[in-house]
């Protein structure tokens, strides 16, 4: 009788896997012409904001108590692509492909003024770094939120061995294949805790191709402190917890220090989800460095 059993689990297993394998290899392979973006803008500040999600995430990510943030920013959510409501191509999902389809919605909207800050979560705040990087005329400034920073792969794996079930077989090296099985895998009683509803099945949006390579192309293999040498002199703002066990702290911070202006901003309390933890504190600090940078641009302005 259990082998029975066994044998029905690992036939539902195969089948799931064999769909999700399939529903990727069928897919069509990306048109930057036709295939754009699913974004919203949110709020009617004076200051725009371009948020971007981390792994599995999407622009639903940051709807949290937008009362306050939406009256003193403009903010521009934008899905990745790969995750989300954005298309899910059978593509490499590289670092410059994700810069590419970004641009094509910043610009559209005119987020590139050299007036924005440019910002996300997690491998969000990789992606902002590398547009920071590549387009310092189009953003004053960035916003880096739990940046992960990793010496190698090995470190990345360590960082995840406190962390829930589901993050450590999607940080594995079985993590391609638990990718497959991620609406199995994905289930309510093995949702992180750190996770609201919501963004845990929103989650869900993505294929096995699109998380491993994000995971492994630019998480993984992204050279930060190269990026973060080409703008060195811009002002860059850190929100990092002090209880993050998946983008080591000490990590960020030596990333901090590559820059001549960089704000550093911890929580004693927060974890790799601060934002989700700490929403007020994480918008007050945004909203704090916005408005201490143009106070120290009009400064400079008054005394020329």
């Amino acid at each position: 009788m259990l082998i029975v059993v066994l044998l029905i689990l690992l036939g539902i297993l195969f089948l799931v896997g064999g769909y999700e394998y399939l529903k990727v290899a069928l897919a069509p392979k990306y048109n930057p012409e036709t295939m754009q973006l699913n974004y919203e803008i949110i709020g009617s500040g004076p200051t725009k904001l371009v948020l971007l999600h981390g792994l599995a995430g999407s622009k639903n990510y940051w709807k949290k108590d937008l009362d306050s943030i939406g009256k003193t920013h403009k903010l521009l959510l934008i899905d990745l692509l790969g995750f989300g409501d954005s298309p899910m191509p059978n593509n490499d999902y590289s670092l410059s492909v994700q810069l590419s389809a970004l641009e094509k919605i910043i610009k559209k909207e005119g987020f590139n003024d050299g007036k924005s800050i440019i910002g996300g979560h997690s491998m969000g705040a990789i992606i902002s770094l590398a547009l920071l990087e590549k387009h310092p005329n189009w953003f004053k400034t960035g916003v880096f939120i739990s940046i992960p920073v990793y010496k190698d792969a090995d470190e990345f794996k360590q960082s995840l061995s406190t962390s829930s079930f589901v993050d450590r077989v999607s940080g594995s090296k079985y993590s391609k294949y638990a990718c497959m099985l991620h609406t199995i895998l994905m289930t309510r009683p093995l949702k992180p805790d750190n996770l609201t509803d919501d963004v845990f099945e929103d989650a869900k949006k993505h294929t096995w191709q699109s998380y491993y390579y994000s995971l492994n192309d630019i998480v993984l293999k992204t050279d930060v402190f190269a990026l973060a040498n080409g703008i060195k002199d811009k002002e860059v703002l850190f929100i990092h917890g002090e209880k993050d066990n998946t983008a080591p702290l000490e990590n960020a911070l030596k990333l901090s220090r590559e820059f001549k202006n960089a704000q550093i901003i911890t929580s004693s309390e927060g974890d790799h989800q601060i934002f989700l933890k700490e929403t007020d504190f994480v918008w007050q600090t945004i909203q704090d460095f916005s408005n201490l940078e143009e106070n120290s641009k009009k400064a400079v302005s008054h005394e020329h």
